[in-house]
């Protein structure tokens, strides 16, 4: 169990500066618009969903992924600006995978001066041993962690622990729960844990993965492979993953109207009487804005024409 905080180490030395390019201006404008679209939702995402309060210590998890990465960098960014006080605290699971560099992110972490912890646990080795090869070994790995990242939060004394899914990670989580779970569930903003004792929040719900991958670029994040999920082709999450993308390539807007959805719910315009009591519906005669025109149809907007193709309206 290895933690460190700026007082237990000497300060990074500052990075070598490097000398204007010919489109350096133009990247440097870019990277710019991008860093000010994350901050912004990232913002927004927490001030929406109260997910970091005054005095907060948020225990940010770090795989080594890209959107960690993204997370952690953003939220430093936004703590010297809040009108708050928080405390972050990097935390790292070593599951102990074949030919992981452990120097990786104890050197990255230390080098921007946050606080982290390293967990050494070999839950690699479980998941191996207990699912058959080929399997899928997200669901086994998932809760492994899950357990033991809440006692490291107990242990740091964290009150909100933050992950890193975007926005295209709840709808692929949608789609996945509607297509093979038959339920109408993504993943929350927000949560408590089953025991009541943790806070989960994902302060990326409002940003797309696009913006991630390409500030890691910016950034140049050392990023590490994942050898148990990230090497596993076949996974539906995958599939779904790129359907999104597939769909916002031709279909322009599709994903942010989806995201959209998923805060524009009409209960009474689904099928769940938990959500709404149908059976006791009954006529009063006093008319309701939100009432339903039965039996008008939708009308949608034409979604713009791809290039090079026209599209005709019929009726």
């Amino acid at each position: 169990m290895n933690t460190w905080t700026p007082d237990t180490a000497p300060p990074a030395a500052d990075a070598p500066q490097a000398g204007p390019t010919p489109h350096s201006f133009k990247i440097e404008r870019e990277a710019h618009k991008l860093e000010k679209r994350l901050c912004r939702e990232v913002g927004k995402a927490i001030v929406q969903y109260n997910m970091i309060e005054e005095g907060d210590k948020v225990m940010v998890c770090m795989s080594g992924g890209k959107d960690s990465y993204a997370l952690l960098d953003i939220l430093l960014k936004l703590q010297k600006r809040a009108p708050i006080h928080f405390d972050l605290v990097a935390v790292n699971l070593d599951q102990k995978q074949p030919g992981f560099p452990e120097h990786v992110l104890p050197d990255y972490l230390t080098s921007v001066g946050v606080p982290f912890h390293i967990e050494n646990e070999d839950t690699y080795s479980i998941v191996k041993r207990l699912i058959p090869e080929g399997k899928t070994t997200c669901s086994l790995c998932s809760r492994l962690r899950r357990g033991i990242l809440y006692r490291v939060a107990d242990e740091l004394g964290a009150t909100k622990i933050a992950l890193g899914h975007h926005r295209d990670d709840m709808l692929a989580t949608l789609l996945l729960n509607m297509f093979f779970g038959g339920k109408l569930k993504s993943m929350p903003p927000k949560l408590v844990s089953d025991d009541g004792r943790h806070v989960v929040i994902r302060p990326l719900a409002f940003v797309a993965e696009k913006d991630t991958t390409q500030w890691a670029k910016v950034r140049q994040f050392p990023i590490i492979p994942c050898n148990l999920c990230g090497s596993q082709e076949n996974l539906q999450r995958k599939q779904v993953s790129e359907m999104l993308r597939e769909w916002q390539k031709k279909y322009p807007g599709r994903v942010e109207n989806m995201a959209n959805a998923l805060q524009n719910v009409v209960p009474s315009h689904l099928l769940d009487g938990a959500l709404y009591d149908f059976v006791n519906a009954r006529a009063t005669g006093v008319a309701s804005e939100d009432g339903d025109k039965a039996f008008d149809e939708e009308e949608f907007p034409v979604p713009p024409p791809l290039p090079g193709m026209q599209v005709v309206r019929i009726g």
